[in-house]
């Protein structure tokens, strides 16, 4: 039982270090265990506790919210000033890698494209390259940013856009990969207007 109770206790702190709670009283959440345990009587109900608990994680995650959304604004601020990029009124911000001869879609087409979705920070969340195959997808079905973006290329070009986040997934983020506020670059190549 010594190696399974400390066995238990690497897993909670493992999760608690996971979740980033600044300045933990590592004791009081040790009494807070061995009360719960032994049945004595809490200092705080389950609700009460429970309350505390989500009003400092909406907290925390609102802080984090704030801090990536400055982020993804300071980056575009200073990539916008770059020659190469163009800034369209919108927000959106594209470079041309390669000019398309091709057809252009318009918003209601589908079109056969190579992408790879990065953060800002360069880490990789979605790529068709690496699955080895090009999605195929209705323009108007999509991000804003690449509802947009894509129009202005023709078949056989490669874009790099770099989308503010109320033209990719806004507040909320996408999954586990793409975070609330996070501005976005893609590399697209667009095959084909179908």
């Amino acid at each position: 039982m010594k190696n399974l109770s400390y066995a238990l206790g690497m897993i909670i702190g493992h999760n608690l270090k996971n979740m980033n709670i600044d300045g933990l009283d590592v004791s009081e959440f040790a009494q807070a265990v061995a009360d719960v345990i032994a049945d004595k009587e809490t200092r705080l109900g389950d609700v009460e506790a429970q309350t505390l608990v989500q009003k400092y994680m909406q907290e925390k995650e609102a802080e984090q919210s704030k801090a990536l959304r400055a982020e993804g604004e300071a980056f575009l601020a200073e990539n916008a000033k770059k020659d190469e990029v163009v800034v369209l009124p919108s927000g959106l911000q594209y470079t041309v890698l390669t000019e398309g001869t091709g057809k252009k879609p318009s918003a209601t087409d589908q079109v056969k494209c190579h992408y790879e979705g990065r953060l800002i920070s360069g880490e990789v969340f979605d790529s068709s390259y690496r699955r080895g195959e090009p999605a195929v997808f209705p323009l108007n079905g999509v991000i804003a940013g690449w509802t947009e973006g894509v129009q202005l290329m023709g078949e056989g070009a490669k874009f790099r856009f770099f989308i503010p986040f109320h033209l990719a997934y806004g507040e909320r983020g996408a999954g586990q990969s793409i975070p609330p506020y996070a501005a976005l670059i893609f590399d697209v190549e667009l095959i084909e207007v179908l």
